[in-house]
């Protein structure tokens, strides 16, 4: 019977495991599993992933974390979508933009709007605009609700932004208080039996630290599954190019200024900016390739983007590579986070596949019987997730018409497409994607994702055959129309974002007396 969770490495992959297992697995309770967390103080954590995908609601929520003491404690805004500018051609126009919202496709009595603005039934607006309000809410920047919405709840589907390390601690408090063990110390040998399992491991100051599972949250130093266990990675540097980002955080020019509720993702010679906004800064970084410019150069974009202000500004260097690991638990160790793999800050996945491998172990746990009986179930799931997500975000990069430099040319080589990615295209050249394109066991992103950026992008799906059996074209023109005046009516009652945030700090989220 396994009773004892050892999870070695802080940071968000680390604590929102424990805080996750702790819940799952009764960790408060005598009968519960006993979870330890062994976290360095002598090893940072990487500290710079402040977005996150919708799904991290349902996460937090079964935590039992307040969503007014995650706002105010870990210095969160609301996130509900990207807003891409300069991937389709990079030539400045102001045209050259599209936004990618968390909100599904609004739905108009179980009509299919989609083959309709294809045909031209919602004029000249983008996919986007025409099929969602939050599109024009986001834009005005807005909140995706009222202080009234209780927690985790409200019209518009929405995610957060927030100061990583804050958020680590949050989820440290949470989990302690649920019955986790912290215990502050370096790991500097791993045991393993002669069949290659983790024995036990060895702190500097504690000396032997043994359990029946072990979670490995150390990061790309991959410490008990990698270096330890020898799990090679696979990578996929072949396919999405990006491997270093250069960050700096930056103030915001004057007090009380308006906080963007979506993350922008600017286009660059050789990747892309992220520029997200917290409560007290901007979080600020240049996404790009070391086969296609240098560090330095990387860093004079960024902050020619940023301006004189960022002059005196420190910044920071972050190596990756695009790729997991196809065993993420082998024996009696399970990896989680970087250590079992990473894609690129695009899309914000890495909380996510955090997310993802707690439910799924938490699932799976092996409460009785062998301690690997779930690695099958488990490895097969995340690699699953893992492939499918890669196309989606190559998905970005092999659509622009950017030739400029050698970046942007390498992109669109057949070479570097997947098969699978190549076959999806040839398809939506005949038909838009649909659920038939999605696994909703093994999908993080679903048809709406791929539809908002493949059409953000410019791409072209020919349905001109089928357009004369297009029967209900007035009725999708109405519901366009109708989503147009939810529109204004959301552009009238939404709070400014910064508004929400300061209520919620004064008040969480109730009804102020008096309303």
């Amino acid at each position: 019977m396994t009773k004892s969770v050892m999870i070695v490495g802080g940071g968000t992959a680390g604590w929102m495991t424990a805080a996750y297992l702790a819940r799952m697995l009764a960790a408060a309770v005598p009968d519960g599993v006993r979870i330890c967390v062994v976290e360095s103080d002598d090893i940072g954590i990487i500290g710079v992933g402040e977005g996150t995908f919708p799904s991290i609601r349902k996460t937090l929520s079964r935590v039992g974390l307040a969503e007014a003491d995650l706002i105010r404690s870990a210095n969160a805004t609301f996130k509900q979508g990207i807003s891409f500018v300069n991937w389709r051609d990079g030539l400045g126009s102001p045209d050259d933009h599209y936004f990618h919202p968390f909100q599904i496709v609004s739905q108009a009595d179980g009509l299919d709007l989609l083959p309709y603005w294809l045909t031209g039934a919602a004029g000249g607006d983008s996919w986007a605009l025409a099929s969602t309000v939050q599109t024009r809410v986001s834009q005005a920047s807005l909140a995706p609700k009222m202080i009234s919405h209780p927690d985790y709840a409200g019209p518009l589907n929405y995610a957060y932004h927030f100061d990583a390390v804050a958020f680590a601690r949050l989820l440290r408090d949470r989990a302690v208080s649920q019955g986790v063990e912290h215990i502050v110390d370096t790991v500097e040998a791993v045991t393993l039996t002669p069949d290659g399992a983790i024995e036990s491991l060895t702190g500097r100051r504690s000396g032997r630290l043994s359990a029946d599972l072990y979670i490995d949250c150390t990061g790309f130093r991959a410490q008990l599954i990698g270096q330890a266990m020898g799990v090679p990675f696979k990578s996929f540097r072949s396919e999405l190019f990006t491997d270093r980002a250069v960050a700096i955080q930056v103030p915001y020019d004057e007090a009380g200024q308006e906080i963007a509720s979506f993350t922008k993702a600017i286009a660059q010679p050789n990747g892309w900016i992220w520029d997200i906004g917290l409560q007290e800064r901007r979080g600020t970084g240049y996404v790009y390739s070391s086969d296609h410019t240098t560090d330095e150069e990387a860093e004079r974009c960024l902050r020619t983007y940023l301006g004189a202000g960022a002059k005196d500004l420190p910044s920071r260097i972050l190596r990756f590579e695009a790729g997991f690991r196809e065993t993420q638990w082998k024996k009696n160790c399970v990896a989680i986070g970087l250590s079992a793999g990473f894609i690129e800050p695009l899309e914000a996945t890495g909380i996510g596949f955090a997310e993802i491998a707690g439910v799924i172990l938490a699932g799976l746990f092996p409460w009785s019987g062998p301690v690997d009986l779930g690695a099958e179930v488990f490895n097969t799931q995340m690699r699953a997730r893992y492939t499918h997500v890669i196309d989606f975000i190559k998905l970005h990069y092999c659509l622009s018409k950017r030739r400029d430099t050698a970046f942007w040319r390498d992109n669109v080589e057949t070479r570097s497409i997947s098969d699978s990615l190549r076959e999806r295209l040839k398809h939506w050249k005949h038909r838009p994607p649909s659920f038939i394109d999605v696994d909703l066991k093994h999908d993080i992103f679903t048809e709406h994702n791929w539809q908002y950026v493949l059409y953000g992008m410019g791409y072209r799906t020919d349905i001109g055959r089928r357009a004369g059996a297009l029967r209900y074209y007035e009725d999708a023109k109405a519901a366009f129309e109708d989503i147009r005046r939810q529109s204004d009516y959301a552009l009238q009652i939404m709070p400014s974002h910064r508004s929400l945030i300061e209520q919620v700090r004064l008040h969480g989220f109730e009804r102020p007396k008096g309303v």
